[in-house]
Formats: C-alpha cells, sequence, structure tokens
C-alpha cells in the first residue's frame, strides 16, 4: 500500500463500513432528522462529515492565504485592541451618517 492510501480491501477494517458511536442526545437528532427529511441516518451523517472537511479545507486555504499575504508584505498585522477600536470607530460613523 502507498503512504497516505486508505486501505479499502477485504482485509481492511474499514471494508464494510465503519461504526460511528454518538451520545444519547445527539443519535436523537439525527433520527429526528432522518425522520423529518426521509433520508436515512448514514446519508446525513456522511453529508454532515463532509460538509465539515470542506468547511475545514476552505479555513485552511483562508488562514494560508492571509499567513501569506503577512509574509509577503501585502498587507501588515493588526493588533487586536487596535481592530476593535477601529470597527467601534466605523460603526459609530456609520450610526452618525444615518441619523
Amino acid at each position: 500500500m502507498r503512504p497516505g492510501w486508505i486501505d479499502s480491501g477485504p482485509d481492511c477494517a474499514y471494508a464494510l463500513g465503519m461504526e460511528l458511536h454518538l451520545e444519547p442526545e445527539l443519535a436523537a437528532k439525527v433520527e429526528q432528522w432522518s425522520a423529518e427529511t426521509g433520508l436515512p441516518v448514514n446519508h446525513l451523517i456522511e453529508d454532515a462529515i463532509t460538509g465539515y472537511f470542506s468547511e475545514v479545507e476552505q479555513i485552511k486555504m483562508t488562514l494560508d492565504s492571509r499567513y501569506d499575504d503577512i509574509v509577503s508584505g501585502r498587507v501588515q498585522p493588526m493588533d487586536g485592541r487596535e481592530a476593535v477600536r477601529l470597527i467601534k470607530e466605523r460603526a459609530a460613523a456609520r450610526r452618525k451618517s444615518i441619523a
């Protein structure tokens, strides 16, 4: 097997699927969701996990891009307190312009 590949052969632990244990409250929500949508539980869980990993990948790409912007000098990092102060100033200016 090549590094990074998941073994899906007949001797693989996951060849027949994976067992997932949920807390009772979450399991009840998934069952209710399944009943409301008419979709099988395994389909809902697969969609949720796929969506989760898609979001994680998108966040990673965004963070990598922002890091590259800082390293290259295209943008300068800003202190958190300074950022909050600027946001508050802009919000106050907008409120004044609307009033």
